[in-house]
């Protein structure tokens, strides 16, 4: 295991030095699931899911691209990253959950992958609240990370 990166030598929380790093072309992708219970997921759907509230998925998405600019303030040790990129889908699985990814990319000398984590995270919470008068029986699941590339390392789930 190697050590972690946001400790310095005396394990105090730092932000990573970034200053010796190559800019590079990044991309992350991440997922997050939403199980519905079937009177939301049917409310909704009869709807077009439209809400009081408005369109529960074009709200989801720009919550979520908001979400994803706004991670450097959000988790403490992220770097502020001017994002180049930022794509929210919503899709319905097989078994009547929404899936929700994130895309970001930029050309920068650290990750993105937060952002795209963010972002996923902030579209599911915003399709809870949209739909939390109807139950609170929703369950936000899965959030990960599927896919990385740019910098030190590349990941694919």
């Amino acid at each position: 295991m190697t050590d972690f990166s946001h400790l310095n030598q005396k394990s105090q929380p730092t932000i990573v030095n970034i200053g010796d790093k190559k800019i590079t072309r990044r991309k992350a992708v991440a997922k997050a699931v939403i199980e519905l219970p079937e009177t939301v997921f049917t409310a909704l759907q009869k709807d077009g899911f439209e809400t009081k509230k408005g369109s529960v998925f074009q709200t989801a998405i720009i919550a979520g691209i908001m979400g994803a600019k706004k991670t450097g303030e959000l988790i403490p040790l992220c770097h502020p990253i001017g994002l180049e990129n930022c794509e929210i889908a919503i899709e319905i699985n097989a078994k009547n959950e929404l899936e929700i990814y994130c895309t970001t990319e930029v050309e920068a000398k650290t990750g993105i992958e937060m952002e795209a984590m963010t972002g996923v995270s902030v579209a599911a919470l915003t399709i809870y609240d949209m739909c939390k008068a109807l139950s609170h029986n929703m369950v936000i699941k899965e959030i990960k990370l599927m896919e990385k590339t740019g910098g030190k390392s590349d990941f694919k789930r």
